[in-house]
């Protein structure tokens, strides 16, 4: 797990831009997450369907996977720090007007509009992270970044149990929403701070391109990749978005209870990002992502499927966050490695987006077939799904871990992707 000793060998400039890079994307998980805390409340309030609500989840889903492919291909050629501003003034603006929406076909709108800037924010940082960061401790610096996630989300259940004790179920929803444009002061931060980082020149004449991640040197792990992100966050959304919905309506928890479990899977997800990263650096990519996956799936199928009391089901909730979160630690990092330098923007955001905008559509599968099975039972059934279609394409995938610099950035020249 990473420690004060990981910390202290950081550069100082390496040190700042983790602290940027983790605070965008908590700020990402604080609005994010807050659409699926204020599910049951618009269900009650404006008398929505299940279905419709699982489909604006997978509307900024899908606009999110289209969000991290331009953004991460605009950082190649505009800079990652200033791409990265943007982004998290887009959705940071987005989540004010999600707050004033006066309907569902509103909010569907704009949070679809919002998926944009969730999309780009991953695929910027990340990009930005690999390259920060020395290759020796760049799994655990990525991971570290990813466990603020965790914190993120963690604001929001906090703030959601508060708005919805203290303030009628009407105001409450839209006070949350509201809550969510302060992150952008990050911005400011941002924009004094954080260096951009040193990249490789391309060859003469050569920049990266849209399409050069599907050329034939490494379409192969660019689709893999892509595969891989899929499981991860269709699984994850699967069970994060209907999770609040299922402890409210099926185990019949108060609004307190329901924050005070969501509490200890946060809890859980922050130590699992936190030790799959130190893992990613000391086991290997590729042995990290498999067990994780594999204990995820199992996490998931008995939260969800298995007759177990609330006692249990609260103390389950720690590996549950521990496992079902830990998957996504080590992403950045490997992703990086994947791509070479002028395309590393375009390629981490393609199979990352892409992964997010077929997981997208989880949400909305398991709102359809929850009307024919019991909730728990549908996100079960997707949950495990889409953590073997993740252990199916990492058996594929090379380990990228022993990877030197030089090694990662020789495929830059290769004749083929020019």
């Amino acid at each position: 797990m990473p420690t004060p000793g990981f910390w202290r060998t950081l550069e100082p400039r390496e040190r700042t831009t983790l602290l940027a890079a983790a605070g965008g994307w908590a700020v990402d998980a604080f609005d994010f997450n807050l659409y699926g805390l204020v599910v049951p409340a618009l269900i009650a309030l404006w008398g929505i369907s299940r279905p419709q609500a699982g489909l604006a989840a997978t509307a900024a889903l899908l606009t999110s996977a289209l969000g991290g492919w331009l953004a991460g291909a605009l950082s190649d050629r505009l800079g990652r720090v200033r791409v990265l501003q943007l982004t998290i003034a887009w959705f940071a603006g987005l989540s004010l007007l999600a707050g004033c929406a006066r309907s569902f076909p509103e909010l569907l709108a704009v949070r679809a509009l919002q998926g944009l800037g969730f999309g780009g924010e991953w695929a910027v940082g990340a990009a930005l992270m690999a390259e920060a960061i020395k290759p020796a401790l760049r799994g655990r610096a990525v991971g570290t970044v990813q466990s603020a996630w965790a914190l993120g989300w963690g604001l929001a259940a906090a703030l959601y149990a508060a708005a919805f004790s203290f303030l009628p179920a009407a105001l409450a929803w839209r006070a949350l929403f509201w809550a969510g444009t302060l992150p952008a002061l990050l911005i400011v931060y941002v924009r004094r701070r954080v260096p951009e980082p040193a990249r490789p020149a391309a060859a003469p004449g050569r920049h990266g391109r849209l399409l050069d991640i599907f050329a034939p040197v490494i379409i192969g792990r660019t689709a893999l990749a892509a595969l891989m992100a899929t499981g991860m966050q269709g699984g994850y959304y699967a069970i994060t978005t209907w999770l609040p919905t299922y402890l409210k309506t099926v185990r019949r928890l108060s609004v307190l209870d329901t924050g005070s479990y969501l509490m200890v899977i946060i809890a859980g997800s922050f130590a699992g990002y936190l030790t799959a990263a130190w893992a990613s650096d000391r086991l290997g990519r590729r042995v990290t992502f498999a067990l994780f996956a594999l204990g995820s799936l199992l996490i998931a199928v008995g939260y969800t499927l298995a007759p177990i009391d609330d006692r249990a089901m609260a103390l389950l909730g720690f590996p549950l966050g521990f496992f079902v979160s830990g998957n996504f630690s080590g992403v950045g990092a490997f992703f990086a490695e994947l791509f070479p330098g002028p395309v590393r923007g375009a390629g981490m955001g393609f199979a990352y987006s892409v992964g997010r905008g077929a997981g997208a559509l989880f949400p909305a599968l398991v709102g359809l077939l929850s009307a024919r099975l019991p909730l728990g039972a549908a996100i079960g059934a997707f949950a495990s799904s889409a953590y073997l279609v993740v252990l199916i394409a990492v058996a594929l995938l090379p380990e990228t871990r022993a990877l030197a610099a030089a090694t990662t950035e020789a495929a830059v020249r290769d004749p083929a992707l020019t």
